[in-house]
């Protein structure tokens, strides 16, 4: 099997080629067509998270390099272990990376995403920026047959992150708008999934004009330009403020924009994972009844239930920008620096 992977963090992904492994007991081995390229993939590439005042979150423990990132991975079954039952070689699927131990309390709860001993693909182990990945059981596959695997893959990651994000803040959208931070991959599908789901007005901030421009075509109802000293009081203007703000970007300023715009008895959805510092005076939050809530990715249900309203067309697919394993270097550093829209999805 051949790779692009990590030798040095921070540095380029180098070619790197490993023995095509056999499944045994209920693994399945996935022949990868396409993995999408993730903000997460940045983060694990630097080796570290950025938590503000210059203090950063080391996170290059636990994986030996070279290691092969890549969580977004779709493709077909090309062989199985002899305990796996119901899956057969040949089979379109798309890979839930989010791997826990399987035997505690949240993974039997089936949020094996929250697992204290996590196997997150491309996380912590070697994942999809290869020709072949193992999944340790058939339950981490999931069929996607009648959808097109280079929007499969996404659906893993910014898919159900965007689900997830946006199910947390289900109750408390009955009272006005719900404002979408950030229109990156995953903001994106949060707006798709959100227009198929909700009848309140959906409106949504993004310091880029071409991103804006894109979120009115695809619906929004408004966009707003975060950086422009008067967007929350055009926001007030305009709509009313918020019942629900999920945050994409999920940096300082991002957070305190979510904050700023919704009213009382609302909530702030954090999504994002850019970093920074956020603080607010501890008064305001019950003044105004403020919730501020975490999410991380979603759980298999969630990844189901997502793959069915995409078949179903209930979903609009948001662009993908299809581009050559060996260009996963250029497609990083585009992702970094914001010239994205929609997902970049290699194909190995």
């Amino acid at each position: 099997m051949f790779r692009q992977s990590m030798t040095a963090y921070g540095a380029a992904l180098e070619p790197t080629t490993a023995a095509t492994p056999t499944p045994a007991g209920t693994e399945v081995l996935v022949h990868i067509s396409h993995c999408g390229v993730c903000h997460s993939d940045i983060h694990m590439h630097d080796g570290y998270f950025d938590l503000g005042d210059g203090k950063q979150l080391d996170v290059r423990s636990g994986r030996s390099l070279p290691f092969t990132l890549g969580h977004e991975i779709a493709g077909h079954v090309e062989a199985v272990g002899p305990d796996v039952e119901g899956i057969s070689p040949g089979m379109a699927c798309a890979v839930y990376p989010w791997i826990g131990c399987g035997a505690c309390a949240r993974c039997k709860a089936g949020n094996e995403h929250l697992c204290d001993k996590p196997r997150h693909l491309g996380i912590n182990v070697d994942g999809g920026y290869a020709s072949h990945v193992i999944a340790p059981h058939p339950r981490h596959i999931i069929d996607i047959s009648g959808i097109e695997p280079q929007l499969a893959g996404p659906l893993m990651c910014s898919g159900i992150t965007a689900f997830g994000a946006l199910k947390k803040g289900e109750p408390w959208l009955a009272q006005g708008p719900l404002m979408i931070v950030g229109l990156g991959g995953v903001g994106m599908m949060g707006l798709e999934i959100a227009l198929a789901k909700y009848s309140v007005p959906i409106i949504a901030a993004d310091i880029s004009a071409d991103k804006r421009q894109a979120a009115l075509a695809m619906g929004a109802k408004e966009v707003f330009d975060p950086a422009d000293p008067e967007a929350r009081r055009q926001v007030l203007k305009s709509t009313g403020a918020a019942s629900v703000a999920v945050d994409f970007v999920g940096s300082d300023a991002s957070l305190n924009f979510a904050q700023s715009v919704v009213g009382k008895a609302s909530s702030v959805v954090v999504a994002g994972l850019m970093g920074g510092r956020f603080s607010l005076p501890v008064p305001m939050f019950p003044l105004r009844e403020l919730a501020i809530l975490g999410t991380f990715v979603g759980s298999p249900a969630d990844a189901r239930e997502l793959v069915a309203m995409v078949r179903a067309g209930k979903v609009n697919p948001i662009p993908v920008d299809l581009r050559p394993l060996d260009q996963a270097n250029a497609a990083l550093n585009d992702l970094r620096a914001g010239r994205v829209l929609g997902r970049v999805v290699l194909t190995p």
